[in-house]
């Protein structure tokens, strides 16, 4: 893949200089949905696929950005002394968002640069292409230009761009999973003070697999910032009648007994999802370490079930996804992943049962909803790397 995106970036901006390769992963978030704005925990893991990008600094401050995923678009040409969102800007505001905020913190960036990338996300997927794309920028800029920052403070810095340049009103997970991967472990992340340990993931005879409904969503015009909204009134409306953090810190129990300050019963619905969705998170890592698989999948059941009738973010697509794959026998759990509205689910499924898996929820969606979905068995790799 690196020669491949070497010779492609010579092609299209010329062999001189020093051209330089790097990877950033995509993730998959296995239980916490919804939760990391909501001071709880998630369990996201980095995958093996995910942005591949070609750099060469430049002696101007010009910026040139191409990528090999839209192939028939031109070269997108900006400059350092215009990084402003633009809606015609496209996929260049997430890179241009990353120089943005590391100028808003203090760094400097002494000249322009060429960019090239390639993902092998599938778009709008779910699996976290903008994050990819915030962090590999990130991660470049950080070798390039020797910044000296962290890897978790690049998570940070992902974040803050894509809330106050692009609009997004994102929590820290995909950004923190991604920057902090590790191969073969998933992160069990507190996102209330971003306290983290590294839970290693052992599916004896088992795999996962990402299904992609193909329903495109963009996140910052979907009702993303309204659930958001809805959970910070129903945290408020809490606080008058019990002192609290945030949603997150609140076990179930003590969620009962403050429900009904939440006037609104789908504001409730929604407080409701983000507190069990967090104590089921819980109880999942610890069923992981007891080598509980079982119950870890019946806890991802559950907490579609939620995010389905209680948050309402799943939509036709997601359910009949997972609806149909609870039918496979050989099927542990299967959820939604992401922020919903289209996008993935993730399963895991026992080894004898992946070809089964595909095909017949494969054939069942398609009869369902007029147009397949693709399937990926996914290994976890490691965090963002110069090649």
């Amino acid at each position: 893949m690196k020669e491949r995106i070497y010779k492609r970036f010579q092609e299209v901006y010329g062999a001189e200089g020093d051209i330089a390769v790097y990877f950033a992963p995509g993730r998959v978030n296995l239980i916490g949905e919804h939760t990391d704005y909501n001071g709880g925990h998630v369990f996201p893991c980095a995958l093996t696929i995910g942005t591949y990008g070609a750099v060469r600094k430049r002696n101007d401050n010009k910026l040139r950005f191409y990528s090999m995923n839209f192939g028939h678009l031109p070269v997108i040409e900006s400059s350092l002394d215009d990084l402003k969102p633009r809606r015609n800007a496209g996929w260049t505001n997430y890179p241009k968002g990353v120089m943005w905020a590391l100028r808003e913190k203090g760094y400097e960036l002494p000249c322009g640069i060429d960019l090239m990338l390639f993902g092998n996300i599938p778009n709008g997927s779910g699996l976290s292409s903008s994050a990819s794309v915030e962090i590999l920028t990130g991660y470049i800029l950080n070798d390039l230009f020797q910044l000296g920052i962290s890897n978790q403070d690049l998570a940070l810095l992902g974040q803050f761009s894509e809330n106050h340049f692009n609009g997004v009103n994102c929590g820290i997970m995909d950004q923190f999973a991604i920057a902090m991967g590790r191969k073969d472990h998933a992160i069990f992340l507190d996102t209330a003070d971003l306290s983290y340990e590294y839970a290693p993931i052992k599916l004896d005879g088992a795999k996962i697999v990402i299904s992609c409904s193909n329903k495109r969503r963009g996140l910052g015009d979907s009702k993303y910032n309204e659930r958001r909204a809805e959970c910070e009134k129903a945290l408020e409306e809490i606080r008058k009648v019990r002192q609290v953090d945030s949603l997150g810190a609140l076990t179930e129990e003590q969620f009962e007994e403050v429900r009904d300050a939440v006037k609104d019963p789908v504001r409730r619905r929604r407080a409701k999802h983000a507190v069990y969705e967090n104590q089921r998170t819980v109880k999942a890592v610890e069923a992981l370490k007891a080598n509980d698989i079982a119950l870890f999948g019946r806890l991802m059941n559950e907490s579609h079930i939620s995010l389905r009738d209680d948050y309402e973010v799943t939509g036709r697509e997601l359910d009949t996804l997972v609806e149909e794959a609870w039918k496979v026998k050989g099927v542990l759990g299967s959820r939604m992943t992401g922020a919903g509205f289209g996008g993935c689910t993730v399963s895991i499924v026992k080894d004898d049962a992946v070809d089964t898996f595909i095909e017949q929820v494969g054939r069942a969606y398609r009869s369902a909803i007029g147009y397949k979905a693709d399937f990926y068995v996914v290994k976890i790799g490691d965090g963002p790397a110069k090649l």
